[in-house]
């Protein structure tokens, strides 16, 4: 059985132990004790939960949320804090947090917090379409994969999703930084160069497809134009 993913930031080491280790009897947590380093794990690899402390070394819990938010505004964040404030837990919501746990709080409420929104989030998710029709083609997105009965193209995962974002977006201007937000969360002078790259060899992919065709719209971003 497939654990589902959790990363958990907490920077008080007695309190990150006992909880990530009865959280590991039914998760595959990945624990980290400072904000900065939490972010950069998240923009690695995919999770299904985040769990956050608030008052955490280098980046504390609100802007962690704040950016996360930015890369995946789905994934479910339970924050995990001392701090009882009204004020404190308005400001969590607000920010995108699904629910706002004080310290101490009981082992026993967090895993079932945890599976309440595990469910909604796989419920969500069953919901969101992974198959495509792109002339001859299917493409798979899960699976990173353009096909049809004699052929088969696999794609990186950036590719596969830059193809998803197109698709989803048929015949409407996507503006270049909207579209590096949405899949990088930034859109630095590197991370552009990359998506030349990436729409270079969709293009390629796509080549003898009449009708689709990547418009680069200078100065402005793409539009993937289906006929």
């Amino acid at each position: 059985m497939i654990k589902y993913k959790i990363l958990y930031a907490e920077d008080d080491e007695t309190l990150a132990f006992l909880t990530k280790d009865n959280l590991e009897n039914q998760y595959d947590v990945t624990h980290c004790s400072d904000g900065e380093l939490c972010l950069e794990i998240f923009k690695k690899e995919p999770f299904d939960l985040c769990i956050f402390d608030i008052m955490m070394p280098k980046m504390d819990g609100f802007d962690l949320a704040e950016k996360v938010r930015q890369l995946n505004s789905d994934v479910p964040i339970i924050f995990l804090s001392a701090k009882t404030l009204k004020e404190d837990r308005i400001r969590g919501l607000r920010i995108g947090a699904d629910d706002y746990l004080v310290k101490p709080f009981s082992i026993e409420e967090l895993l079932l917090k945890i599976e309440i929104f595990l469910k909604r989030s796989q419920k969500s998710v069953a919901t969101d379409k992974s198959q495509y029709t792109i002339g001859k083609y299917q493409f798979d997105h899960k699976n990173y994969l353009v096909y049809t009965d004699s052929e088969k193209i696999s794609l990186t995962q950036r590719e596969a999703e830059l193809l998803k974002l197109f698709l989803d977006n048929k015949n409407v201007v996507m503006k270049r930084e909207e579209i590096l937000k949405l899949l990088w969360g930034n859109d630095d002078y590197f991370m552009g160069r990359s998506l030349d790259v990436f729409i270079s060899r969709l293009r390629k992919i796509l080549a003898n497809e009449p009708g689709i065709s990547i418009e680069n719209l200078h100065g402005i971003g793409f539009k993937f134009n289906v006929q």
